[in-house]
C-alpha cells in the first residue's frame, strides 16, 4: 500500500492541546464490547433527516411521505447491548441539550460524551451523536416550516422564543446545514475504513498505524461539532430580540469555522480512505481466489469469507425468520442464488420452490443442501426501492438468504462478478460440503431435474443427460401431475402451439374426428415460446369454444422456461443442434415462428415422437384414412409417420433389424425405417 502522508492539518490541528495528549486521552475513553451497531443504517437516517430539513424552510405539499427504508429506526440494529438503541440516543442528546454551554468548556463536554460511547466503534460513536443532533435539529426545522401553516406549531414557536423573523437566521440555518452534510460526509468515512476486512487481508502496519489516530480526531471532531449545533439550536430559544443579530453573526462565524476545520478533514481523509478499500480489496479478491483452489475439512473457511466477515449471524432462515451462522451450514451442499433484488419473474420463482422444496424427491435428500438467496443490487449502493422489494419477497421465501445485502463486502460482491461471471441475470453457484465450486449455474439443472440433480455438480449434469433421450417424458416431466401421469400410463399425447385462432380451431375439429374414429389421445395446448397476452385471450377463447387445456398460462411459461433450461444446459456442456438430436428438437420448438402452428406426437416413455409443421400437419390428417386403418396393427405415432416419412425403397425390402429383447416386447410391433411398413416378427433363440 502507498504510504500514508501526514498533510499540514494533521500537524496543525490543535489549538490548544497536543495531538498525542488528545489522542490518549481518546484511547482511554474507547473500550468497546461486543455490541455492534449497525452504523451505515443509522447515518443514512440522519442523512434522511438532514435532507427533509434543509431541503426546504417551506411545507412541501399535504401527500404522504414514504419513509426512506435506512430511516426507518426499527430496520437498525444494535447487537449484545444491554440498553435499547433509542435509550442511547436520548442519553447523548441529554447530554448535548441539558447542560448550558458555560457550565463546562467544549473540550470537556465532548470527553464526557465520548466517555458514554465508550463502548461503541469509533464509526458508531459519531453516527450515534449525529442521530442525537438530528433530533434536536430536525424538531427546530420542522417547526420553522411548519409554523406558516399550522397554528400549533406557531403557538409552540412562540412558546420557544423563536425569532418570528427567519431571514435574520438564514446566515446561521446556511452554516448549520453546510456543517450537518460535512459530519455525515467524514461520518462515512470512518464507517467505511472500519468495515474493511482489515484482520483478514494482512494490513501495512506502517500505514495502519498512522490511520488509525487520524480517525480517532476525526470522531473526536464530529462529536465536538454536534455539541455546538445542538448548543446553537438551543440558543436560539428565548433570545432576546436586540440579542438577535450580533448572536446570529457570531453563531454562523463559529459554524463556519468548524465547516471549514472538518472540510480540511475530510479532504485529507477521503483519498486515504479510498486508498485503504482499493488495496484491501485486491488484496481481499486474490485471498478468495487462493481459497478456492485449495482443498478443506470443511466449507466453514470459504463461507466465513463470503458473509461473515462483519457479522457472525449473517444469514436468515426465512421460514423461521431466525438468525443464522454459517456453521448451520456446515457438510452441507450449498447453492448460492445470486440475483437482483427482485430475485426471478414470478413464473420462474414458482418453479424454483416446486422443483425443491416441493419436489417429492426432496424428502430423500432434505437436510443434504441449502439454498441461499444472495441479492445484489443493480446499481453502486442499494435504493430505497431495492430494499422494500427485498424485505417484501424475504419474507415469503422458504430458504436461506443474506440478512443484510447491502453489507456485504464490495470484494466480495465484486469478486462473484468477475470470476462467477455474474452479470445482472441470476446464477446458482454450487459448493460441496467442502465448500469447493462444482458447477458455477446449476439454475437450468433445477428447473430440468428439480431435487433429482442433487448434488447439483456439472459432472452429475453430464450423468442426467447421458441418461437422457428426446421423449415425451423429458418434453413435460414435472411441468403438471395429471401430464405426468398420462406418460407414466402410456397415452398418446399431442402437444401443439400456434397462436392462429383460425388454425388452432381447425386442427382441433380434425383431431376431434381422429378421437371420435377410437384413436385416444391426448391434447395440450402450449402457445408459443416467450407467450404474452395474446395467448392468454387464445387459452380464453379456448376454453369456451373448444375444451379445457390441462395447462394455465403459468403452466405454459414453465413449459417454454424447461425448454431454454434444456438447451443452455446442453449448450454449457459443449452440444449443439449440428451434433445432438435433442438440442436439434428443442431448438425446433423454441425458434419456430410459423403462424401456421406445429405439433409433437408421442406416447409415454417411448423414444418414438414425431414433430409436424405448418400446412404437412393438416396434409396428414386429411389423409387419416389411408394411415388410421394401420392404426390397429400398428402404434398411432408408427401409422402416422407411414405418411410423414415415405419409403426409401421400391418394391420388396429385404431389410431386418435384431432388437434385444425386453419385457413387453413380444405383444408389440415394429415399422420398417426403409419401407415404412410392418415388419415380420421372428424369434431368436441364443
Amino acid at each position: 500500500m502507498t504510504s500514508v502522508q501526514s498533510g499540514s492539518f494533521w500537524q496543525h490541528s490543535q489549538s490548544y492541546l497536543d495531538d498525542e495528549i488528545l489522542i490518549k486521552k481518546l484511547l482511554l475513553s474507547h473500550d468497546p464490547d461486543r455490541r455492534r451497531l449497525n452504523s451505515e443504517m443509522l447515518l443514512s437516517a440522519v442523512e434522511n433527516i438532514v435532507f427533509h430539513a434543509t431541503a426546504s424552510e417551506e411545507l412541501v405539499s399535504d401527500k404522504p411521505v414514504n419513509a426512506n427504508f435506512k430511516s426507518n429506526i426499527s430496520n437498525i440494529e444494535l447487537i449484545e447491548s444491554p440498553e435499547p438503541l433509542m435509550h442511547t440516543i436520548y442519553k447523548i442528546a441529554h447530554e448535548m441539550l441539558c447542560k448550558s454551554p458555560g457550565e463546562e468548556d467544549l473540550h470537556t463536554r465532548t470527553m464526557a460524551s465520548l466517555d458514554l460511547l465508550g463502548s461503541h466503534r469509533w464509526g458508531a460513536k459519531a453516527a450515534l451523536a449525529l442521530a442525537a443532533f438530528a433530533i434536536s435539529y430536525g424538531e427546530f426545522s420542522l417547526l420553522i416550516q411548519l409554523r406558516p401553516h399550522i397554528p400549533l406549531a406557531v403557538s409552540i414557536a412562540n412558546f420557544k422564543q423563536i425569532p418570528s423573523n427567519m431571514s435574520m437566521l438564514k446566515p446561521q440555518v446556511k452554516a448549520l446545514r453546510s456543517l450537518s452534510k460535512t459530519m455525515v460526509d467524514l461520518t462515512k468515512c470512518i464507517i467505511e475504513f472500519e468495515a474493511l476486512p482489515l484482520v483478514h487481508v494482512g494490513p501495512d502496519m506502517e500505514d495502519l498505524a498512522v490511520m488509525k489516530p487520524k480517525i480517532y480526531v476525526t470522531a473526536y471532531w464530529i462529536i465536538r461539532s454536534t455539541l455546538v449545533c445542538s448548543s446553537q439550536i438551543k440558543s436560539l430559544m428565548a433570545m432576546k430580540p436586540e440579542q438577535v443579530y450580533s448572536n446570529i453573526t457570531i453563531a454562523a462565524w463559529e459554524l463556519l469555522s468548524l465547516d471549514n476545520r472538518l472540510s480540511s478533514i475530510y479532504g485529507h481523509l477521503r483519498p486515504q480512505v479510498d486508498a485503504f478499500r482499493r488495496q484491501t480489496e485486491a488484496k481481499m479478491h486474490q485471498k478468495l481466489l487462493s481459497l478456492f483452489k485449495k482443498s478443506h475439512i470443511d466449507n466453514q473457511n470459504v463461507l466465513q469469507m463470503l458473509f461473515a466477515i462483519k457479522d457472525d449471524l449473517p444469514l436468515k432462515d426465512c421460514s423461521t425468520q431466525g438468525k443464522l451462522g454459517v456453521s448451520a451450514l456446515k457438510s452441507k451442499v450449498v447453492l448460492l442464488l445470486i440475483s437482483k433484488p427482485d430475485l426471478l419473474p414470478f413464473e420462474q420463482l414458482f418453479f424454483l420452490v416446486n422443483q425443491t422444496y416441493d419436489h417429492p424427491h426432496n424428502d430423500k435428500i432434505e437436510g443434504s443442501y441449502a439454498i441461499i438467496w444472495v441479492p445484489i443490487s443493480f446499481y453502486e449502493a442499494w435504493t430505497d426501492a431495492e430494499q422494500k422489494l427485498f424485505d417484501f419477497i424475504s419474507n415469503s421465501m422458504p430458504c436461506y438468504l443474506v440478512r443484510q445485502p447491502w453489507s456485504l463486502n464490495s470484494a466480495v460482491v465484486n469478486f462473484m462478478k468477475q470470476e462467477w461471471n455474474y452479470g445482472g441475470e441470476a446464477i446458482m453457484v454450487v459448493l460441496d460440503s467442502e465448500g469447493m465450486i462444482t458447477n458455477l449455474n446449476a439454475l437450468d439443472m433445477v428447473f430440468i431435474w428439480g431435487s433429482k440433480a442433487y448434488p447439483f455438480s456439472l459432472s452429475r449434469e453430464n450423468e442426467l443427460w447421458d441418461g437422457e433421450q428426446w421423449k415425451m417424458q423429458l418434453i413435460t416431466n414435472e411441468i403438471h401431475p395429471i401430464l405426468t401421469q398420462w406418460v407414466e400410463e402410456g397415452r398418446n399425447i399431442c402437444i401443439y402451439g400456434s397462436e392462429n385462432l383460425d388454425w388452432i380451431r381447425e386442427f382441433n375439429a380434425k383431431m376431434k374426428d381422429i378421437k371420435d374414429a377410437g384413436m385416444q389421445h391426448e391434447m395440450i395446448y402450449v402457445g408459443k415460446n416467450n407467450p404474452g397476452e395474446h395467448t392468454k385471450e387464445i387459452l380464453s377463447i379456448m376454453n369456451r369454444e373448444i375444451h379445457s387445456n390441462l395447462l394455465s398460462f403459468t403452466k405454459i411459461q414453465l413449459f417454454w422456461l424447461r425448454l431454454e433450461s434444456m438447451r443452455r444446459s446442453k449448450s454449457r456442456l459443449g452440444n449443439n443442434a449440428s451434433t445432438d438430436n435433442v438440442v436439434a428438437q428443442i431448438s425446433a420448438l423454441l425458434d419456430n415462428n410459423n403462424d401456421n402452428g406445429w405439433a409433437v406426437y408421442g406416447k409415454g416413455l417411448s423414444t418414438d415422437i414425431v414433430r409436424v409443421e405448418g400446412d404437412e400437419i393438416f396434409r396428414c390428417l386429411n389423409l387419416f384414412r389411408q394411415w388410421g386403418k394401420n392404426v390397429g396393427r400398428l402404434e398411432f405415432i408408427d401409422a402416422l409417420r407411414t405418411v410423414l416419412e415415405p419409403p426409401l425403397v421400391d418394391g420388396p425390402c429385404n431389410h431386418t433389424q435384431v432388437v434385444p429383447y425386453s419385457e413387453g416386447l413380444v405383444q408389440g410391433n415394429m415399422v420398417c425405417q426403409n419401407c415404412k411398413l410392418l415388419m415380420k416378427k421372428l424369434t431368436i433363440y441364443e
